[in-house]
């Protein structure tokens, strides 16, 4: 029973003191987090973030330190970016994408490096991006050089505090760093939905009892569905030729290639609301302009706005999550790289022929299951709006699908597998 697992966990002194440090180093994020830059006016800042939804969107990628613009701001969105724009680059530069695709775990350990180089800048950057857009806005007053010079500090050496927390948290061995503090940041606003929810059942009475009985009926059968398909993969057989090295005989052995359904993750959906949000934040800031162009502006805001325009918005944001699911997985899926490799090692998919034919092969296989997995990441991707629409709940949001979702969804599993090697590796010990 998964409770003998929970006592077995705490039972083991080493695995106990590494989730117990963890818990530790959760506790300093939330409380940097709830830490505020000074001279924030807190009626203005709920105002912004409720008319620029994209903000939210990344609020909830840096962890929910944006919303009360605390000394961590920015959270790890700069390695995030870092990471995301060097993926991207892999595209043009050949060398870069030996080093991500072929040069195996010190390839890859390179590659991060690389991105916490680029997230020092891009902190900077977006820093004093931010802070000028605030200031536009009346959340903050204007600063001078050298209170915008010692807030800008401030904001780097909060991104680089979180990434040296992921290293810490990663090193323990039980799960991805700078993915957990995420998912730290995701569910730290459980308690304030709760207490949301009660609220509102003490204004409302029974009435809203209905709505929440369907609205958790609905997140149970959808978080099932996200980890039927986070966890599905499409299995290729691959066998080793049989090779002799002087005294020694290697291969013979026969192993499979796991392609995932949803092999792109959360990245569409993040591209997809990018794309989606910018055009009406643009439009917002025009829209006053009066004319011609205000009434444009005014029109564009309109159709990029789920509450004016549900239907065109939730079927714009439906298509674009599919494409980008393409997209992404030809900049990050080579199935080339992967034929070769196979060849280089003598490995060969039974009754295709190594090199071109095996890499036509994934191809074709790729292209079968991925169809399946952007319909899943489009559907997720607008089921919030869909189940909001049919309970009227607003709260536990990222129950019900979206990216919020998706993350949690694939950090507990990925923690959970941590966690039980770290298990087995103790019982084989002890065996």
């Amino acid at each position: 029973m998964w409770y003998k697992k929970v006592i077995q966990i705490f039972k083991i002194r080493d695995l106990r003191n590494k989730i117990l440090f963890v818990l530790a180093l959760f506790a300093v994020f939330r409380l940097m987090a709830n830490i505020p830059m000074p001279g924030i006016n807190a009626e203005n800042l709920r105002n912004f973030f409720s008319q620029f939804q994209i903000f939210g969107l990344v609020n909830l990628f840096v962890g929910g330190t944006m919303d009360k613009l605390s000394i961590i701001m920015l959270g790890l969105g700069p390695y995030i970016t870092a990471v995301i724009i060097l993926q991207l680059l892999t595209m043009i530069f050949p060398q870069l994408e030996r080093i991500y695709k072929e040069e195996g775990t010190s390839g890859r350990q390179r590659f991060n490096q690389y991105g916490r180089y680029l997230a020092v800048p891009l902190a900077f950057l977006q820093g004093y991006a931010m802070l000028g857009l605030l200031a536009r806005q009346k959340v903050i007053g204007a600063l001078s050089p050298i209170a915008l010079i010692a807030s800008l500090l401030t904001i780097a050496a909060g991104t680089l505090f979180l990434m040296w927390l992921g290293e810490l948290i990663s090193e323990k061995g039980i799960g991805n760093g700078v993915s957990l503090l995420i998912f730290a940041g995701i569910i730290s606003g459980f308690p304030s939905n709760v207490r949301q929810m009660i609220l509102i059942g003490q204004t409302q009475g029974s009435s809203s009892l209905p709505g929440l009985l369907v609205f958790f009926v609905m997140a149970v059968v959808i978080v099932a569905a996200v980890v039927f398909i986070t966890e599905a993969r499409r299995n290729i057989p691959i066998s080793y030729a049989k090779r002799v090295r002087g005294m020694k005989m290697y291969g013979g052995s026969s192993t499979y290639l796991p392609l995932s359904v949803n092999p792109a993750g959360v990245i569409p959906i993040i591209f997809a609301l990018s794309v989606l949000l910018f055009p009406g934040m643009i439009a917002s800031f025009m829209a006053g302009a009066g004319g011609i162009m205000g009434r444009i502006a005014q029109m564009v805001a309109n159709f990029f706005n789920p509450e004016t325009n549900p239907w065109g918005y939730g079927a714009f944001y439906f298509l674009l999550v599919g494409l980008f699911t393409f997209f992404y997985t030809a900049v990050t899926f080579d199935p080339k790289a992967i034929a070769t490799n196979l060849q280089k090692m003598g490995g060969f998919v039974p009754g295709i022929r190594p090199g071109s034919q095996t890499a036509k092969f994934l191809y074709y296989i790729l292209y079968r299951v991925l169809p399946v997995g952007a319909l899943f990441l489009a559907t997720i991707a607008v089921m919030p709006m869909v189940v909001r629409s049919v309970t009227r709940v607003q709260q536990f949001q990222f129950l019900v699908g979206g990216t919020a979702l998706l993350i949690l969804v694939s950090v507990v599993l990925e923690t959970m597998r941590h966690i039980k090697s770290q298990l087995e590796m103790r019982e084989y010990e002890t065996f």
